[in-house]
Order: structure tokens, then sequence, then C-alpha cells
């Protein structure tokens, strides 16, 4: 069987084109093929129009090895992917009654009625691979041309990541020909262009593995990836790769390898070190308490926050001194110190954090502009103020985004994590 090397993504659904539906499964498409090595070349978009579709894939057949379409495989008339690319194999459409007694199945279980129009959703093309779903109606199919092979996938975001991971993922791996392991090394504080510029000669001379930079919601990662012909060889290319990125001046900012995240590596670090730490927030309003708790597990840990939006819930529920507001402002240093120190000893914890500033667009002043933000930190080893100076042309909400990332690296450090992972 041919092996796939170049692949392109085809979304179907008037309702895409109108807006109405972000199309979320191409990007979560195009990062699974790439993880595989598959390249994607093109992405589409097309109605729910048999014409168009057919041009799109006869266009696609002339440059790739492999189309995944998305959407279209549902009861109503109008959905016609399986129809369409059956006329484009040659292929008339059969009953699959597998799938059929799945689908009157799904409808027992739902204690719903089945009506007619859901027994084409059993339809697949003549010698087409069905793919069972079991997470909606439509099942996912494989159809094996010379030149080309088509997957089909339901739309639905809840039902073609499942249904691509369980089943889709295993017999593309067996296509490929090789083994691909990607490695996410996870930096805080540096910017995508900086790392770059630090790392240019080290990404511009690696190809296997190779290594690119991706920003993301206040953290930036370095994506490592190996082709080989056994995972432990690729694991061992990434890790070469990555030791030499800990040799650069990028190494001090590195918090971990396929962590996840800030707090997701927090919340390990305090489980580990039998530590606990709680939150007194106020420009962030709750977002670092939530970020920590978004973590499996982080109850261990995270002993309670404060929203102290207010100056008289900053005096009432964290301890800050009516004399330190009037004389310094709710945002300053003195006041982030007293908040951390006030939450620590409100709730026994070992770290206390916390937040002030200006998330804008209104309230800045030139002294304080939109974007200033004191990040208070309080522990047996003492009390201390951030001052960060993010950008006032930010939107409000990544700006307290950008705030509580923030908190949890500092967070993070005063825990005792070694961000050099020497």
């Amino acid at each position: 069987m041919k092996e796939i090397k170049t692949a392109e993504i085809l979304c179907v659904g008037t309702e895409l084109l109108l807006g109405d539906i972000v199309n979320t499964n191409a990007a979560f498409l195009s990062q699974r093929l790439a993880e595989l090595g598959i390249a994607v070349y093109h992405q589409s978009v097309v109605g729910d129009n048999p014409e168009r579709l057919l041009a799109e894939l006869e266009a696609a057949s002339k440059r790739c090895d492999l189309v995944i379409t998305s959407g279209g495989l549902g009861p109503t008339y109008d959905d016609l992917t399986k129809e369409t690319i059956s006329a484009f194999f040659g292929k008339k459409l059969v009953r699959d009654d597998a799938t059929l007694e799945r689908i009157r199945s799904y409808f027992a279980q739902t204690g719903r009625v089945m009506t007619p129009n859901n027994e084409k959703q059993a339809d697949i093309p003549e010698g087409a691979i069905a793919i069972d779903n079991a997470y909606g109606t439509a099942p996912g199919v494989i159809v094996e041309g010379d030149t080309l092979t088509a997957i089909m996938l339901p739309g639905p975001p809840r039902e073609l990541i499942p249904l691509f991971n369980e089943k889709v993922l295993p017999y593309l791996e067996a296509r490929t020909g090789s083994v691909i392991v990607s490695k996410n090394v996870q930096i805080f504080g540096l910017g995508e262009s900086f790392v770059e510029n630090m790392l240019l000669d080290l990404m511009k001379n690696a190809s296997n593995p190779s290594a690119a930079t991706y920003a993301d919601s206040g953290e930036l990662r370095i994506r490592v990836t190996a082709r080989a012909d056994s995972k432990d060889k690729a694991e061992e290319m990434c890790d070469e790769l990555i030791e030499k990125i800990k040799t650069t001046d990028v190494a001090p900012h590195i918090y971990g390898i396929d962590s996840g995240s800030v707090e997701a590596t927090l919340v390990s670090t305090l489980k580990e070190k039998q530590m606990t730490i709680a939150t007194a927030e106020s420009c962030t309003g709750g977002l670092i308490a939530k970020l920590i708790t978004d973590v499996s597990g982080s109850s261990a840990v995270f002993l309670g926050g404060a929203v102290t939006y207010a100056n008289s819930a900053k005096e009432a529920l964290v301890g800050v001194r009516h004399e330190t507001l009037e004389a310094h402002g709710a945002v300053s240093e003195q006041v982030a110190i007293q908040m951390a120190r006030g939450v620590r000893e409100a709730l026994e914890s070992d770290i206390g954090i916390s937040t002030t500033g200006i998330a804008g667009p209104t309230g800045g002043t030139s002294e304080k502009p939109v974007g200033t933000v004191y990040v208070g930190i309080s522990s047996e080893k003492g009390d201390r103020a951030i001052l960060l100076r993010l950008s006032p042309q930010r939107e409000r909400s990544y700006i307290r985004l950008l705030a509580a990332k923030n908190a949890l690296f500092t967070a993070l450090c005063e825990a005792g994590f070694s961000t050099s992972l020497s």
C-alpha cells in the first residue's frame, strides 16, 4: 500500500463559510498530521454543494496522498459528503449492516426515536472501511484508491477528535513508513522572536530532528520532532537536540518538557515538595485560582483564594492596611506584598501570591499606565513584589492572562523549581 506523505484537509459545511461555527477541526487535524510527519500543504472549506466538493477533491487528488474531510455525514438531505466521494472514486453506496445495528442501538440506549433518514448514515462506499463511532451516529469512513486515500470524519469536534485519536491515528501510523516523535520544551518569560534569534543557527541546521517555536497564551514552546525507524530511536534523537537547547541562553527560562503549562508544573512541583498555596487577586479577578484549579489534583496544594477587587475587600479579607492604600494606592508594590502576606497568613499556606494592577482599557495614568501590574509573593523566604509593564495595546483579557501566568511562574520559582532543568 502506498506510503502517505502529504495530505489536505477539506472541511464541509455552509455554516463554516457563514461563520456560524468556528472551524477548530482544521487546526486539530493539522497538528495531529504534523506529529505523524505528514505534510499538510492545503486546507479548504466548501459549502454543502456536491459540485464544489467534487471540484475540491479533483484538485486535491493531483497534489496529495490523503484527503481528510470533516462534516456532511449526517442524516439530512444536504449531508452529501459520502455520496460525492463515492462518485469521485466510482463506487456505489452499500448498506453496512453492522453500522446500521450500532445506530439503532445508539437510539435505543438514548431513548430517542430513530427516523428513516438516519438509516442512510449506515451507507458507505463499496469496499470502504467503516470506522465505528461511539460518540455519535455517523461512522467515519476510509476509502482507499490507487493514488489517493480519503478519510471522512463527522463534523462535531466531540466526535471527530476521539474518533481520530482512537481509530484513524493507528491507521495512519501504519502507512507513514516510520515513527514520528515530538517533545515540547516549555519556556516562560521570553518572546518568540527573541528565542528564535538565540536558537537560529541550531534550528536552521536541524532537519531531523527539527525544532520550531510556538507562542501560546503568554507562554512559548519549542517543539522538537524526530523521524526514525522506532519510537525509542526517535525519542533519543529528540533528547539529544533538547540537551543542546539546554546549553543555550534559553535554558534559565525552561520550566518543563511536555509538562503542559505553568499551572500544571506548579501543581506537580507543590505536590512533590508537599507545599500549599493561596491567592489574593485584584486585577486578575480570580483567574489565577481558576488556572490552578483547572489542573486535576490541585486540591492537594491549593487552599483557597480571595478576589479583593475593592479596597475595602483588600482591608477586610487579606489585611491590607488602610494607611498603605492611602499612601501608595491600590496598584503598588506595598499593597501587593500585604495582599500576598495576608492571604498566606489567613489560610496558613506555604506560599501566598497576589496581583494588583490596571488591566484597562481605562484607568491608566501617566505614572501607572494600562498594563501596570504588581505580583506579590510571600513565603518563609520573605516577601517581595515584581513590577510588570504589560503592553497597553493588548486587550483587557490578555493583560489579565499575562498577569496571572506571571504570578504562577513566580510561585513556581518560589517553590524552588529549577528552571534550568539541570
